[in-house]
């Protein structure tokens, strides 16, 4: 028996990989015959640099940068040889491209939400300085092409921290330098100066919400990073006010704050396609080539998956939910683990979170209550 076990991560109590393996564990226990493949799933979030740099036999370098609200803390860039790197993934990237060396980074490393306690979550002081420090670094290491993932971010701050940390500049209409182009200091700001000069960026992202609107970064995201409803008005005019300021200074039209994928991870996205050229590229889709899911589901005879909450979206293609899918259509058997469901439980769909047991007190019990739900599937 072939067991393909590809988890994505539990939010706030285990990484993709911690999941994986504590799946792994209960089906050793009763079955240490069974061939198991462990396969990280990722979706531009925690862990999606080291998961394709492992996959791409690469190495990490670690980088220590601000975090998002201005402590030290230590992230990984990776590196990997082009020609190493799946062929449908290249594809995906830059066909024409052929050597050299990709960058691979992620936001969540240097500006995620996890990386917060609950009580400092505010996105009025939340800056991606940290993930411009990684760029810059990987810039500086002379790659061909830098690989960006942008999930679960803390920020709502157009990316400007980053475009700070790569040289741009925002000064007040007394001609201040603000070091830290924060929301908080936006009021201030006037005029922004100059261009952040980067190798192709290429950012992995499954988000088609525009900039602003309703259905923008702020109004959509700024909740779980800490936003109070009654500031939402308030973010949103000014985020529209310097966004038509970063156009104007990098000479692109305002109409970019309306592309798909312009609010993903607090409108980082937008920002580095004004100031860089960034292209978006599917993440998940991307993801699936470059660790070669396909032949890899079709080489297994059962499939263990999961997340920390699967409800009616995780069913739209993405994540656990496009395996899923993908192995039904093969006609494999599929189970399906999460903290909280949004659906009905059924033979092949489990809670691993007890009726009753306050969030609290699971979370630190994942692991041992993902193995326990695990062990107890016939």
């Amino acid at each position: 028996m072939r067991v393909l076990i590809a988890f994505d991560k539990f939010k706030d109590a285990l990484t993709a990989r911690q999941a994986g393996e504590a799946a792994a564990a209960a089906v050793r226990a009763r079955h240490p015959d069974w061939e198991l493949d462990l396969c990280p799933l990722t979706d531009g979030g925690e862990g999606f640099c080291a998961t394709l740099t492992a996959t791409a036999q690469g190495r990490l370098q670690p980088v220590e940068v601000i975090g998002p609200r201005g402590a030290r803390t230590i992230a990984p860039v990776g590196l990997v040889d082009w020609a190493i790197i799946p062929p449908a993934a290249r594809h995906q990237l830059d066909p024409a491209r052929t050597g050299g060396r990709l960058a691979v980074v992620d936001l969540p490393s240097a500006s995620g939400l996890a990386l917060l306690a609950p009580g400092q979550r505010d996105p009025w002081r939340t800056t991606t300085f940290g993930t411009g420090e990684l760029l810059r670094h990987a810039a500086d290491t002379h790659v061909g092409a830098i690989l960006l993932g942008i999930g679960g971010s803390a920020t709502n701050d157009l990316g400007l921290g980053a475009l700070a940390a790569l040289g741009c500049r925002f000064f007040s209409a007394k001609g201040a330098l603000i070091s830290l182009p924060v929301p908080s200091t936006w009021a201030r700001i006037t005029r922004i100066e100059g261009r952040a000069a980067l190798p192709p960026v290429f950012i992995a992202c499954d988000v088609t919400n525009p900039l602003l609107g309703p259905r923008g970064a702020a109004a959509t995201y700024g909740p779980q990073k800490g936003l109070r409803p009654e500031d939402l008005p308030r973010l949103e005019a000014q985020a529209a006010r310097m966004a038509a300021l970063l156009c104007d200074a990098c000479g692109q039209p305002p109409t970019l704050a309306e592309s798909p994928g312009a609010g993903a991870a607090g409108g980082i996205g937008f920002g580095l396609m004004v100031a860089c050229g960034a292209k978006l590229v599917p993440g998940f889709d991307l993801v699936t080539a470059w660790l070669d899911l396909p032949a890899r589901l079709a080489a297994a005879d059962l499939v263990l998956t999961g997340e920390g909450r699967f409800d009616a979206t995780s069913l739209e293609g993405k994540g656990p939910g496009g395996l899923v899918a993908a192995a039904r259509r093969l006609g494999k058997p599929v189970h399906v683990f999460a903290g909280s469901l949004g659906l009905p439980e059924d033979d092949h769909l489990h809670a691993i979170t007890p009726a009753g047991l306050p969030l609290a007190e699971a979370l630190p019990r994942t692991a041992e209550l993902l193995a326990a739900a695990v062990a107890r599937v016939r």
